[in-house]
């Protein structure tokens, strides 16, 4: 693949809350060799995130969190078969100093009431939605006991209400194949379980 450059002529600040918008003009090489009209593009930097597939390989079950998410509103009014309460896997923002392996671990125990058991696995590192954010998302395999995984969770401070539940493998996997996993960090972690569950259970079990 041809490297290919891009031309910021301006970045500025448009909104400096909680999130962030920049808005930039600039110009990029074409794939005949041109270059691109100046472009006006606007970027949320919503920061980078972790996620955590937390899995017992010796019970066999998947932990899997639900919670409302503000996002889905407007799109209720396009797709009204669409959820409001998302069932999802544990994630998190990196904070400014954090280390990605430490907010995976730490979001498992708030969101979750489970603890990593040895080393995480990295899943990928992947863009949400590249034609606006700049957010990626580092996921992670991390084992846990689901013996006592259940209940309500979350921090108050953060408004967060987590219905924590677990399911069996082939269960998770039936969700997502029906439909009922429509977040595409949930879909992804699933599909990697899908392809990885039987060595995992070799290696736990060795």
């Amino acid at each position: 693949m041809n490297h290919k450059n891009v031309n910021i002529i301006e970045r500025k600040r448009g909104w400096n809350g909680y999130f962030k918008l920049d808005v930039y003009r600039l110009q990029h090489d074409k794939f005949d060799g041109g270059k691109s009209a100046v472009l006006e593009r606007e970027v949320l930097e919503r920061g980078h995130a972790v996620a955590v597939l937390p899995y017992d390989p010796i019970r066999d079950e998947v932990i899997l969190i639900e919670q409302f998410r503000p996002g889905t509103l407007s799109v209720q009014e396009r797709y009204p078969d669409m959820p409001i309460w998302l069932t999802e896997i544990v994630a998190g923002i990196i904070e400014d100093g954090e280390k990605a392996e430490d907010v995976a671990r730490r979001e498992t125990i708030e969101e979750a009431g489970c603890e990593i058991i040895g080393p995480l696995e990295p899943i990928s590192r992947f863009y949400v939605t590249p034609g606006c954010s700049s957010e990626t998302v580092a996921l992670y395999y991390g084992r846990v006991d689901t013996t006592h995984a259940g209940g309500i969770h979350g921090l108050d401070e953060e408004g967060e209400d987590i219905r924590v539940f677990r399911v069996s493998a082939e269960e998770c996997f039936a969700m997502l194949q029906n439909g009922q996993l429509c977040n595409a960090t949930a879909t992804i972690a699933i599909q990697w379980l899908m392809i990885n569950r039987d060595r995992i259970r070799k290696e736990t079990a060795g």
